[in-house]
């Protein structure tokens, strides 16, 4: 029997029925609709957790009488890395934390226009009026003709010395007192917050022994809790303006710079103020800091913006991306309390946490030494204005007992290799009237 085409379907084909092609499949055009994957709405990456907390405020360690103070000028007491866990575990690493984020705390929410005049108390009013005459220093004490060099001007020696002569009368007037060893111990600080005389350079640490001078004040009481808000907005905004002038004047090279993968070559505090002042905003957002008109009309009234502004005056490139890299990373925070946590936690590492930053710090009688930690005489390491230039003082003794005092001179991690300013040649453009012509990177 032949066999013919008509075969017997089985159950399944039953089931299914007759297959019927599609006029694409007929036209030999796949189906893409089998093979495209279905668009799903994309998720936002959680963000990496950071293992370290946001510091807190501590309490703040009891104020001392000051009849039992016996005032002495200060001096460099963190020497090797157990001076520096030794501070690290004191009490005065508590009672700066707690005077640095009380400040911050202050002027949350708070531009610097809500500081009134009417709110300055005789003490700040006297504070801002040194700063006054410490500018009229500046002015009086021109740079010298250094053909161009953007190196530091020796001239910045000339202005130190002036306030050096003026100091005592400031104190004299600020403590109301005659003790000499008083106004020695606080003028310590405040000569250091102009920044060093020998390197001539200046950085966050010499912006922390300003705000030690101001924590003097209030370990005497001659500063009281409700003029904190005016510390951090008038004060040290008016510290800010002057030492722009002081870096524009004299060619201040940064201390210890890590170039543009550092926050700032100069300044710290403004943006952990500033991020503060910022939090509830309701329209500044952290990527205002890329737009130009944003910090031209609010810079004065936020520190953070301000700041942003000013660094931005000093490049020779155009952008944050390119000459401020990791301002142009925070920016991208999802708001100003993550940026807020992220500078506390950048001054407990970044500043108070190093030691090639904090063996610069000076202790004294208010902010005194931890027992225990190295005195500079034992250890035959020079004052901090008598110090030559180079990085990070090391003293050792040898197996045979020698004593050894090295500084690094070079790649050191703090003070090493001489690093031209970017305000010298911005200033140095000004003079040759490029001040608009800022470079842009051809690909940007």
């Amino acid at each position: 029997m032949t066999a013919t085409s008509n075969t017997v379907p089985n159950e399944a084909t039953k089931a299914a029925g007759p297959a019927q092609a599609s006029p694409e499949q007929d036209r030999g055009v796949p189906n893409l609709k089998d093979r495209i994957p279905k668009l799903e709405p994309r998720r936002r990456k959680a963000e990496p957790a950071n293992p370290m907390p946001v510091p807190e405020t501590p309490a703040a360690p009891p104020r001392p009488d000051p009849a039992t103070v016996t005032f002495t000028t200060p001096t460099r007491r963190i020497l090797s890395p157990k001076d520096h866990q030794l501070f690290l575990a004191s009490p005065t690493y508590t009672l700066i934390l707690s005077f640095i984020f009380g400040l911050s705390e202050s002027v949350v929410d708070k531009p610097i226009s809500a500081v009134k005049d009417s709110d300055l108390s005789p003490t700040v009013i006297s504070i801002l009026s040194i700063l006054d005459e410490a500018e009229s220093l500046c002015r009086d004490s021109p740079p010298d003709d250094q053909g161009g060099s953007r190196f530091g001007n020796k001239a910045f020696r000339v202005f130190l010395d002036k306030v050096k002569h003026r100091s005592p009368s400031w104190h004299a007037t600020l403590l109301n007192i005659s003790n000499a060893a008083a106004a020695a111990e606080f003028s310590t600080y405040l000569h250091q917050s102009f920044g060093n005389r020998t390197r001539i350079d200046y950085g966050s640490g010499h912006e922390l022994n300003f705000f030690m001078w101001l924590l003097c004040l209030y370990q005497l009481s001659l500063l009281q809790r409700s003029d904190f808000p005016a510390l951090a907005l008038r004060v040290f905004a008016r510290y800010l303006d002057l030492m722009r002038r002081v870096q524009s004047t004299y060619y201040l090279e940064p201390a210890g710079s890590h170039g543009v993968w550092g926050l700032d070559d100069y300044q710290f505090l403004p943006f952990l103020f500033g991020a503060s002042q910022l939090v509830h905003h309701p329209f500044i957002t952290p990527r205002a800091v890329h737009q130009e008109l944003t910090l031209e009309e609010f810079g004065g009234e936020f520190l953070y913006l301000g700041q942003v502004a000013f660094v931005n005056s000093t490049k020779t490139v155009k952008g944050l991306r390119w000459h401020s890299p990791m301002l142009d990373d925070i920016s991208s925070a999802k708001n100003w309390a993550k940026i807020e946590g992220g500078m506390r936690r950048m001054f407990v590492s970044e500043v108070l946490g190093k030691l090639p930053v904090m063996q610069h710090f000076l202790f004294g009688a208010l902010i005194p030494a931890a027992e225990g930690m190295s005195e500079p005489a034992e250890r035959g390491v020079k004052d901090e204005e008598e110090e030559e230039e180079g990085g990070e003082v090391e003293v050792y003794d040898d197996k045979d007992g020698v004593r050894h005092i090295h500084q690094q001179v070079g790649w050191g991690d703090c003070c090493g290799i001489k690093v031209p300013s970017s305000i010298a040649a911005a200033e140095e453009m000004k003079k040759r009237g490029a001040v608009e012509q800022l470079r842009r990177i051809p690909f940007d």
